[in-house]
């Protein structure tokens, strides 16, 4: 399987919406529990983050395509439907 990066940063408010997000997800369908997330601080892997092209967090990443990256002013509904969508596309690859 697919290894998804998610990029965020403590205390961010929407990364705190992806976190809550995945948790709903995960927990409500199993498949989507077979994915593996590392979650990527980037602040403490900065080297990391700065090879990847974004500017919001949280971002999602997958063999080094975008998925999905947040924009301010997204609420919660938003930024777990972009997820979900980044979920089913990795479902759909694998």
């Amino acid at each position: 399987m697919k290894e998804i990066e998610l990029f965020y940063l403590t205390g961010c408010p929407y990364c705190q919406n992806a976190r809550r997000a995945v948790e709903e997800l995960t927990g409500a369908d199993s498949a989507y529990a077979t994915i593996p997330i590392r979650w990527i601080e980037e602040s403490r892997e900065k080297e990391l983050a700065d090879s990847r092209d974004y500017y919001y967090v949280p971002t999602l990443y997958c063999n080094g395509e975008k998925l999905f990256e947040a924009n301010p002013g997204q609420g919660y509904e938003a930024i777990r439907d972009g997820i979900r969508r980044s979920f089913d596309r990795v479902l759909r690859e694998k």
